[in-house]
């Protein structure tokens, strides 16, 4: 993408990631599929980039089901070990098995909460937080509101889901904005 628009620092110039800023990033998301994609991706990223997952983002779709989380909660365990050896995704055997267990407790928590979507904006009352940060310093690795989440998410039997990835996952479903104030994207998403 070569525009001048403004924007938040962390994309670079990955044209990938700058569509995933442009495009998704911050856009608030009621989709139950959308949510368990994200949780399942940010525990994927736990120790790398989220430039080296998006880059597989598509591999993952593939192996996990397009995030079908009925579908993921059944995979066997030839399915799971074919998963750990698939160059598609991150390779990495407890993360593997971690996304199989946090479908199943998805499903579990989205049938009592009526959707996972609801019970994850209830944390805010339905509504967007809009942080107002001048620079990408000022942006935390977690905050209250991400501690709580992981709290609920533990309770409820979920791993690789501590406060940090929580936060992230929470910067990608659009319940916090964290776009910079003087990126193009933060006025668009404004109060979501």
């Amino acid at each position: 993408m070569t525009d001048d628009k403004p924007r938040c620092e962390w994309p670079g110039e990955d044209d990938l990631m700058l569509r995933y800023h442009d495009e998704e990033w911050g856009v608030p998301v009621r989709e139950d599929v959308r949510w368990l994609e994200y949780i399942i991706l940010d525990g994927f990223q736990a120790g790398l980039s989220w430039k080296t997952i998006l880059h597989r983002r598509e591999g993952f779709r593939k192996v996990f089901h397009a995030f079908d989380p009925e579908r993921i909660a059944r995979m066997t365990e030839e399915e799971m070990a074919a998963a750990c050896t698939d160059a598609r995704i991150i390779r990495n055997r407890l993360k593997v098995r971690a996304a199989v267990r946090n479908a199943a407790c998805f499903i579990e928590l989205a049938a009592k909460h009526g959707s996972f979507s609801d019970f994850i904006w209830s944390f805010t009352d339905g509504r967007v937080i809009d942080n107002a940060r001048q620079s990408i310093e000022e942006i935390p690795a977690r905050t209250d509101l991400s501690d709580r989440l992981s709290a609920a998410l533990k309770q409820a039997g979920f791993t690789f889901v501590g406060s940090t990835i929580c936060y992230a996952i929470l910067q990608s479903g659009g319940v916090v904005n964290d776009h910079l104030v003087n990126c193009f994207r933060y006025d668009e998403l404004r109060g979501g």
